[in-house]
This record gives C-alpha cells, sequence and structure tokens, in this order.
C-alpha cells in the first residue's frame, strides 16, 4: 500500500506537484521509489513488501527524512520566487 492512500492533503489538486518534489528531493524519477531511496540512505532495511518487523522509529526516521528535506525545498523554491519580484 503507497503512503497516497493513506494520507489525505489539503489540496488535493496539489498531489501531482508534491509527488514530482518527493520523486527530486529524493533523487529518484518516480515518488513511489523515495521512501526506499532515502532507507537505503540512512541505513534501514525498508522492502518492498512486508515490512513488519520494521521499528516505528525507523519509519519516522524515513518519513522524517523525506517530510524535512521537501520542506526544505518548498522555502528555497519560495524564497527564489520572493527574491525575484523584489
Amino acid at each position: 500500500m503507497t503512503d497516497r492512500n493513506n494520507h489525505k492533503i489539503l489540496v488535493p489538486e496539489a498531489r501531482q506537484g508534491l509527488d514530482r518534489l518527493k520523486a527530486q528531493v529524493a533523487h529518484t524519477s518516480s515518488p513511489d521509489e523515495a521512501k526506499y531511496e532515502i532507507a537505503e540512505e540512512q541505513g534501514i532495511p525498508l522492502q518492498h513488501r512486508d515490512n513488519g518487523d520494521l521499528k516505528a522509529k525507523d519509519a519516522g526516521k524515513i518519513g522524517g527524512e523525506m517530510g524535512g528535506n521537501m520542506v526544505r525545498e518548498m522555502i528555497k523554491i519560495a524564497e527564489e520566487q520572493y527574491s525575484r519580484k523584489q
């Protein structure tokens, strides 16, 4: 099950843009592969199936890293757009 089935965003029309951003910050071509790339970078054994033995702490590290990177990138983009308007 992908995380897009579990989490709702405030503006559904933004889904495609958020997916592109997720893939971009994880350096993958697919947003679905982003969590696996980050898990690999963190040394966390995330598999495509059956992660029943994955610790909540490790899952949090993956999501936190991904979310943090996305927020930093959105701030960077906003600052660049703001500076162009000045």
